[in-house]
């Protein structure tokens, strides 16, 4: 097979950042998903399908899991996998912003091992490869040092800070972006001290941004501090925690199970 998977994965996505650059700002056609798994575009499905034609002619024998993709099952016999958001943040893209990203990973055995998150617009590419640190635009990035929760910089949304969740609620200061993708990737550059969810998590929303976080010097979990096994039938996490080892236990310290 030419080329390392994390070439093929940067490559990938620098084309889906020409296709989908394309499309911005350009009222690009929208539908609504059914059962209110929200909004898809045009561009969403036409990086999907360049993704699906590039990355599988690259590599036939690996499995393919997809956001805009009929999900196949077979993809659980394989060994490796690609695990892929087309576009992570459709309603930025659809408003017109620049936070949404092209979220690309594959997986050996459950395992991340090559991760790309790439905002075109923001000229952001985020890499990592298992073992070899991660980068941001080729520069060595690390996980911030912050080893308390209380004042913390985090990204999270409004009802991750809902009482119920937590012991005590923490005074914490607390920040979004839309896309969850680029979300672990601040925290993997150390613009911010943690980020969480504790509902429900789509595979490929976090699977490039596991690594990279990793990579980065994060522990990530779910919010049960168990750790994230991909490529699963249902592809959907126990939501996720990204910080670094102190402030990662505290977290999990202040939560209700």
């Amino acid at each position: 097979m030419p080329g390392s998977d994390l070439s093929l994965l940067i490559d990938a996505a620098q084309e889906a950042g020409r296709i989908a650059c394309g499309f911005a700002g350009k009222n690009p056609e929208v539908w609504d998903k059914a059962d209110g798994a929200g909004p898809v575009t045009e561009a969403d499905l036409a990086v999907n399908r360049m993704l699906d034609a590039e990355l599988r002619a690259a590599r036939p024998d690996y499995g393919w899991l997809s956001e805009e993709s009929p999900q196949d099952d077979a993809r659980l016999n394989d060994e490796r996998v690609f695990i892929i958001d087309p576009i992570d943040g459709t309603r930025s893209f659809i408003a017109g912003d620049s936070t949404w990203a092209h979220s690309l990973a594959i997986a050996e055995k459950g395992k991340v091992t090559a991760a790309v998150v790439y905002l075109p617009l923001r000229d952001k590419l985020y890499t990592a490869e298992l073992g070899q640190g991660a980068h941001l635009n080729g520069d060595v990035i690390a996980v911030g040092r912050r080893p308390d929760l209380t004042g913390a910089d985090i990204l999270a949304t409004k009802p991750a800070m809902d009482a119920k969740n937590w012991h005590a609620l923490p005074d914490v200061k607390r920040n979004h972006r839309p896309s969850l993708a680029y979300r672990l990737s601040l925290v993997a550059e150390g613009k911010f001290d943690a980020m969480f969810t504790f509902r429900p998590t789509w595979e490929w929303d976090v699977a490039a941004g596991d690594l990279i976080l990793q990579e980065a010097g994060a522990i990530t979990s779910d919010r049960h501090g168990a750790p994230l096994v991909f490529n699963n039938k249902d592809p959907r996490l126990a939501g996720m925690i990204g910080a670094n080892a102190t402030l990662h236990q505290s977290i999990s310290d202040a939560l209700v199970y």
